[in-house]
């Protein structure tokens, strides 16, 4: 497999605060790496880490390096065109309030494309992505505020990938989601490997088991191991990760 996404000795801190301590870890291109590990454990900081999300904290220090495709994203590659090549999905979905189409057409519109044929191009491939085009084609001009929260959250997917990004961040997208809207992104996932490379971020032990090619486990601000979701999950390397994954701490 080929490594799209590595870091080298990545620590971060916050003020006198460490979220990361010497992160080494490689993320392999057209899969799902689950991320768990207990509150403050520095997954949302090294998901931030990779498109450059921490720069906008003040007191945000980095050391050690985030290498994608082999180029320092720090030192080699401009934040904007960074930003292009990775996309984020958060843990609310934020709908813009405007059409949907208008919300697809947002990004590519920002890239100069005004064509309206091409962008209802772009439009519908990204919906058929996110596995939303059946249930939304029929009202595309209508506000996109009047879909139900888990279809803001394929919304927002699908507003990601009209801008044809390499790589998907997602922060806990299902932390707010019922049981059949979260088969609903996890599903889209399962579809979206194929095509791009995703880091995946999740509370949710049972959900990483279930969609993660491989899965880190992070535990204040370490990586305490990393491995594929069946080992992971059945037979962990280390204790502390046993603990967790067994529920007896976190």
């Amino acid at each position: 497999m080929i490594e799209k996404i590595v870091t080298h000795d990545l620590s971060i801190h916050f003020g006198a605060v460490e979220a990361l301590r010497g992160v080494n870890l490689s993320v392999m291109a057209n899969e799902i790496l689950g991320v768990i590990g207990p509150a403050n454990s520095g997954k949302t900081s090294f998901l931030r880490a990779i498109n450059r999300m921490n720069d906008l904290h003040p007191q945000c220090r980095l050391s050690g390096q985030v290498l994608m495709d082999g180029k320092d994203v720090y030192r080699d590659m401009d934040v904007e065109a960074l930003r292009r090549k990775v996309g984020m999905v958060f843990a609310v979905p934020v709908a813009l309030p405007m059409s949907i189409f208008d919300n697809l057409a947002f990004g590519p519109r920002l890239q100069g494309i005004r064509d309206r044929r091409r962008l209802g191009e772009i439009a519908e491939r990204a919906l058929k992505a996110a596995v939303l085009w059946d249930e939304v084609k029929d009202r595309l001009y209508q506000s996109a505020l009047r879909l139900s929260g888990g279809q803001q959250q394929r919304l927002c997917i699908a507003r990601t990938l009209a801008v044809e990004p390499e790589v998907i961040l997602f922060d806990e997208p299902c932390s707010g989601l019922d049981p059949i809207s979260t088969a609903k992104v996890e599903e889209t996932l399962q579809e979206l490997k194929k095509q791009y490379t995703i880091v995946f971020v999740t509370n949710n032990t049972k959900q990483a088991a279930r969609i993660g090619d491989r899965v880190a486990f992070f535990l204040m601000g370490e990586l305490v191991e990393v491995d594929t979701a069946e080992r992971l999950f059945t037979t962990p390397k280390d204790k502390r990760t046993e603990d967790y994954v067994s529920g007896r701490f976190g």
